[in-house]
């Protein structure tokens, strides 16, 4: 169970790099007004939604503890970062105030998931 877990990290940090790498590679745009949610922006949150839940499944059946207050502020970031990235995927361009809010959410999604003890 131990190997599967690890493999669902694994795939949730790639999910998390795949968001956060599609907001870094547009800053340059957002400065400019051009900035767009990038189809892997969009990917990264859907894994990171799968592979999350798999995880809370996974550690649950293993008899782990699960902080699921933790869980839920998460999951409730995850939905607002999905649900931005999801709506504006076909824009050309994406204010400046809503990119910065999807980068913002997901730096805060991953400060929540190592700090939160």
């Amino acid at each position: 169970m131990d190997v599967l877990i690890n493999v669902f990290v694994a795939l949730h940090i790639i999910g998390i790099a795949s968001l956060l790498g599609g907001f870094l590679t547009q800053m340059k745009s957002m400065s400019a007004g051009t900035a767009r949610f990038t189809p892997a922006m969009l990917h990264g949150a859907l894994t990171m939604l799968i592979t999350g839940v798999a995880l809370v499944g996974l550690n649950q059946a293993d008899d782990q503890e699960v902080n699921n207050l933790k869980i839920g502020v998460k999951l409730a970031v995850l939905v607002v970062i999905l649900a931005l990235v999801y709506v504006k995927r076909d824009e050309e361009k994406v204010s400046k105030g809503m990119f910065s809010a999807v980068g913002g959410l997901t730096l805060a999604n991953i400060f929540i998931a190592t700090l939160w003890t």
